[in-house]
């Protein structure tokens, strides 16, 4: 499934985000089926991955912010 091989931190965020909305998504259509402790383990996997991105996006805004406060962002 998301992991594969690999260990929880060895698959690229995003990758974890795409399979993850992509199990989700056939599990909630009945087109895959998972037992529920299976399915709890995958929750853990995209919420620290949306985690990771969040704040990113954080630090982003607030650089830009910044940006904005001295006058440096191009429009």
């Amino acid at each position: 499934m998301i992991l594969g091989d690999r260990r929880w931190n060895a698959v690229p965020d995003a990758e974890v985000r795409a399979e993850a909305e992509a199990l989700l998504t056939a599990w909630m259509g009945g087109e895959v089926r998972m037992e529920r402790p299976k399915l709890y383990d995958h929750y853990a996997l995209p919420l620290l991955a949306l985690l990771r991105h969040t704040r990113a996006l954080e630090a982003r805004v607030a650089a830009l912010e910044a940006q904005l406060g001295t006058g440096e962002v191009e429009q």
